[in-house]
């Protein structure tokens, strides 16, 4: 009977695992803009992390390229072929020219507050 349980359990945790990502995969406010290199961007990287680790970065080609190196030796599956597109890809869409990221705005954060009389 505790063998069920615990399988049980173990169910419901990785099912709930998936659905959690996928919401966090299918909002709105957390894909990585349209371009050549976007699916082979978000193989690589949103497979570890949310794409908002990336929306708010303003690097440089160079640092783009540092970074690509190092996510790479921390286990980021890219081909040597992508790497320069990758590159490209995240020096266009998320450079210092680029303007600042703009957290999206949570539901309570865009009610306007109730004013209070002293």
């Amino acid at each position: 009977m505790f063998d069920r349980r615990v399988s049980l359990v173990l169910r419901i945790c990785v099912l709930l695992s998936f659905a959690i990502a996928s919401a966090a995969q299918s909002s709105p406010n957390a894909q990585l803009p349209a371009g050549s290199a976007k699916e082979k961007a978000e193989a690589a990287c949103l497979s570890c992390h949310e794409a908002r680790i990336i929306l708010q970065q303003r690097l440089t080609k160079a640092a783009w390229a540092k970074e690509m190196d190092k996510m790479t030796k921390w286990g980021a599956e890219v081909d040597p072929k992508d790497r320069d597109a990758l590159i490209d890809y995240f020096s266009a869409n998320f450079g210092p020219d680029q303007p600042a990221y703009q957290a999206p705005r949570s539901a309570v954060e865009s009610k306007p507050k109730a004013k209070t009389k002293p």
